[in-house]
């Protein structure tokens, strides 16, 4: 990876509390932290645009309220092309943890999470978008298995991006 140096004029109160929360957090030293937040304003673009992004919808609700559970699975027929996969735990008697990983525009996403996050029992969560452009203009390759045709094989091996596009048909 080619580095190429900058230097940053920041108040001395915000850099003091960065370096705190980089020393609280463990979270590395300044150059690779500046670098994870401006990955991140990149995506946050990337993601605003009209191109196809993937994400996660983490929700932390109430299985009692009632009908809730209904109005989920119904969400996740109504909006079966967007959501890969679902993963569902029991945290105790009343609260469940689910974590939906999705894929569509950023606008097909939060229509989606906005109206799961809306619904009456939902105590909490959070949509996470990432590009997979973003992802591969950073120089990467996919190292998955490939048929004779360079296609991704369907099987162990294959990366994120190459499940997402194995999905997408």
């Amino acid at each position: 990876m080619d580095l190429e140096r900058v230097s940053l004029a920041i108040e001395k109160e915000l850099l003091r509390r960065f370096d705190a929360l980089l020393k609280r957090g463990n979270l590395g030293n300044r150059s690779e932290a500046m670098r994870d937040l401006i990955r991140r304003r990149l995506v946050e673009d990337e993601a605003g645009g009209k191109g196809e992004v993937v994400g996660t919808l983490t929700l932390l609700y109430d299985h009692d309220q009632r009908e809730l559970t209904d109005r989920l699975v119904d969400a996740g027929h109504h909006h079966h092309a967007r959501v890969l996969s679902t993963l569902h735990v029991h945290l105790d008697d009343q609260m469940c943890l689910e974590v939906q990983a999705l894929r569509g525009t950023h606008l097909e996403l939060r229509h989606l999470a906005d109206h799961i996050l809306g619904l009456k029992g939902v105590k909490h969560g959070q949509l996470v978008v990432s590009s997979a452009r973003l992802w591969h203009a950073t120089g990467r390759q996919a190292h998955g298995r490939r048929d004779d045709h360079g296609k991704p094989r369907r099987g162990l091996g294959r990366t994120l991006v190459e499940e997402v596009s194995l999905r997408a048909g």
